[in-house]
């Protein structure tokens, strides 16, 4: 009996190391089919898994196909239209919308507005970003609170932000026109709000005081991505703080500066809320930007075909700029050699 065992013993064991061990030649046409669903499995589930990623892409395109492109497809048909109000018939009139605005002088200096908004807000909170995250970025005690105090500003809501800066800059309270007779040669408290050009300022230093957290923290990521080693070899040869952030900090944070500024024109473009609750486009149109004049124009004139038109040329100029931004970054990265 305890030859019998021995016997088949070793019988299981070549045959498992043969099984286990043995090279099989295999070729690539057998192990790429190996890896597909065989035929035995159900059509839905061999479906699903060829499928996949078309599956979860479903629910996305969806909702841009509803939310997104047929709004904007009903805006362009809409800008072509004479919408009459109280009327469900639409009266086509071709390019009628567009040659009025054309030759409307408030839709110019809206435009104008729009671009001088922008661009302000661009160079200020893009300064004053890269200021706060040079700052963030160093090492010092207590590090990490003020990192996300940082984020205080961004996290408020646009309403209340709103309403506190007009009660800074309103009597009797002018908190900010207190600290603006600090400045040598302010003798007078500017009329915040209703001065056209103080009220432009005040919508500028509202909308940088509530984006710019948001640049800083994006820039302060870039910089952690900069190579410790090029500062270390920067610092060897003798530069200093300044040459440091020419030649290293500066070409590694380009991108992310460039990608900043398209998207700070964009924000721009379509800020709304802290120029609504604050001068509602006034005084004079002074701050009326090209989403308060759509508002304006739909909601308290009823001209929905012209607000139609106006919209539809404000994504033209955005899709313009983004082009604008992209060919610019392109055009510097590559005088660069990135």
């Amino acid at each position: 009996m305890g030859r019998r065992q021995v016997c088949l013993g070793h019988g299981l064991w070549a045959l498992l190391s043969a099984s286990r061990w043995e090279p099989v030649a295999v070729s690539t046409k057998e192990r790429v089919g190996s890896a597909t669903p065989s035929k035995g499995v159900p059509f839905i589930l061999r479906f699903y898994h060829r499928r996949f990623a078309y599956i979860i892409a479903i629910p996305i395109v969806l909702y841009e196909g509803i939310f997104l492109f047929y709004p904007m497809a009903e805006g362009v048909r809409d800008s072509l239209t004479n919408i009459e109000t109280g009327s469900t018939t639409l009266k086509w009139v071709g390019l009628a919308n567009y040659r009025r605005m054309v030759s409307d002088p408030v839709f110019w200096q809206t435009i104008q507005n729009t671009v001088m908004y922008a661009i302000a807000v661009i160079v200020l909170a893009l300064t004053v970003a890269l200021g706060t995250a040079l700052l963030m970025n160093r090492a010092f005690r207590g590090r990490a609170f003020f990192r996300a105090v940082l984020t205080t500003p961004w996290a408020f809501p646009d309403v209340p932000t709103a309403i506190a800066f007009v009660w800074m800059m309103s009597p009797p309270n002018d908190v900010l026109g207190e600290i603006a007779r600090w400045i040598p040669g302010v003798h007078a408290t500017p009329l915040w709000l209703q001065d056209p050009l103080w009220a432009l300022v005040s919508i500028v230093l509202m909308s940088v005081w509530k984006g710019f957290p948001f640049y800083a923290l994006v820039i302060l990521a870039a910089l952690q991505g900069v190579p410790a080693d090029l500062y270390e070899a920067a610092t060897a040869d003798g530069a200093n703080a300044w040459a440091r952030f020419r030649h290293v900090t500066y070409p590694g944070i380009l991108p992310t500066l460039m990608l900043l500024a398209l998207l700070a024109f964009i924000f721009s473009f379509q800020q709304f809320t802290l120029i609504w609750k604050t001068t509602g486009g006034g005084p004079v149109n002074a701050t009326q930007t090209i989403s308060i004049l759509i508002y304006n124009t739909a909601f308290q004139f009823f001209d929905y075909s012209y607000a139609s038109a106006i919209g539809v040329s404000g994504f033209v100029l955005s899709m313009l700029a983004a082009v604008l931004f992209i060919f610019l970054e392109r055009r510097v990265l590559a005088a660069r050699g990135g």
